[in-house]
């Protein structure tokens, strides 16, 4: 349980780094989207993908525990994000009738 509390602040630290990095903004809709246990589950159980995290850092520091984080974690995110970018966009396109 220790590993998991540490691996979930470990987690919003790189989460809310890299939104601020990229997105120059505080966006608590796309934190949450990325740290929710729905989202989590998607790797295993959700706080133990959270101890998994806190291991890395336990092992090797915050470098350690951001490369986990960046080789399982972000291009899963990443795709999920794109596919809800293109449902958002079909869905303002407006439909055209038939020709």
């Amino acid at each position: 349980m220790k590993d998991a509390w540490i691996g979930d602040a470990v987690l919003t630290l790189y989460v809310r780094s890299k939104i601020l990095r990229e997105d120059g903004e505080i966006d608590g809709e796309k934190s949450a989207r990325m740290m929710s246990n729905q989202f989590l589950t998607a790797f295993g159980e959700a706080s133990e993908v959270e101890a998994e995290i806190g291991r890395a850092y336990a092992s090797g520091g915050l470098e350690a525990a951001y490369a986990w984080i960046e080789s399982r974690i972000i291009p899963v995110y990443e795709r999920q994000e794109e596919n809800r970018r293109a449902r958002l966009k079909a869905r303002r396109e407006p439909k055209l009738p038939p020709a």
